[in-house]
């Protein structure tokens, strides 16, 4: 784990690729994506505080409300001015540099809403849903957090593989089935998702805690999961992922220990300096199914 450290871009992802974790302070830009992020939420919630509005809302309304909410803040150009700047910030070529739209997250207390459009994750890593295995993940507070409803890491895993049926996931049959039906999905969520098909120990665990603003930077491939949340207030947060084109040209990432789906989330990747695509001849080499580097359990 490191706090604030100096490693310049390259030097990051070769530790992030090795399973390292990294937390980072807060700096002008992600304060600005955490002030719009704030506006467009408490809008939506009118007079009720959206840490609390669990209390006095039906599980249902509140469901179609993030149903509302989250596409409007995912597809808004403003998050498309904010993240090149704090990719920036970090010492990213924004030439070299891709990311994806960033997401809203919600972790609502004890149970009160934990699919579909507030899906609490089982253990999971990204590139068991077709993410690079040069992906890195970016994830940030929007209020304040505590250990009681982060999310938690499972180093052991990153050079341990662990059964699951990521084999059955191809993230073009997702776009078309899956990703639009999240809303309806209350009390029981029916979307096929890869998941693990063993026992995953939980223990020990890491649960890191930025400020608001502060930024946890980990790989696509480190697995993680929703803790539950006990804390008696919603969370909110933002994640984004980024890939580096050189990377993605020669194959470096993290090891595959156990991915085997198929199709590839390079498609959703735009270019920091312009918001260019990736160009469609590197996400073709990545639409077959992964292969994995080493057996299951190695």
């Amino acid at each position: 784990m490191h706090s604030n450290p100096a490693f310049d871009d390259a030097g990051r992802r070769e530790h992030l690729y090795a399973g390292d974790v990294m937390v980072y302070g807060a700096t002008p830009a992600t304060l600005a994506l955490v002030q719009f992020t704030r506006e467009l939420v408490e809008e939506a919630f009118g007079a009720l505080d959206p840490q609390t509005a669990q209390d006095e809302m039906p599980v249902e309304e509140f469901a179609a409300l993030l149903a509302d909410l989250k596409p409007r803040f995912i597809h808004h150009p403003r998050c498309k001015e904010i993240l090149p700047q704090i990719l920036a910030e970090r010492g990213c070529d924004p030439e070299r540099t891709y990311f994806d739209v960033p997401r809203l997250r919600t972790s609502t207390s004890d149970g009160y809403l934990t699919t579909g459009i507030a899906y609490a994750f089982h253990p999971h890593r990204d590139t068991w849903y077709s993410a690079p295995m040069s992906q890195t993940n970016w994830w940030m507070p929007v209020y304040p957090v505590t250990a009681d409803n982060v999310m938690a890491f499972h180093p052991k895993y990153m050079t341990q593989g662990v059964r699951n049926s990521s084999r059955n996931y191809d993230y073009a049959e997702w776009n078309r089935v899956s990703r639009f039906n999240a809303a309806s999905q209350i009390g029981k969520d029916t979307r096929e998702q890869p998941k693990p098909e063993e026992p995953v120990e939980l223990d020990p665990q890491v649960r890191l805690v930025p400020e608001v603003g502060g930024m946890m930077v980990f790989s696509g491939n480190q697995l993680h999961s929703s803790v539950p949340n006990t804390s008696g207030r919603t969370r909110y947060s933002i994640d984004f992922r980024v890939v580096d084109l050189d990377d993605v040209e020669a194959g470096r990432g993290s090891r595959n220990v156990d991915s085997e789906c198929s199709g590839t989330t390079l498609r959703d990747f735009r270019r920091c300096s312009d918001l260019a695509p990736m160009p469609e001849e590197l996400a073709e080499r990545y639409d077959g199914r992964n292969v994995v580097d080493v057996p299951v359990g190695a």
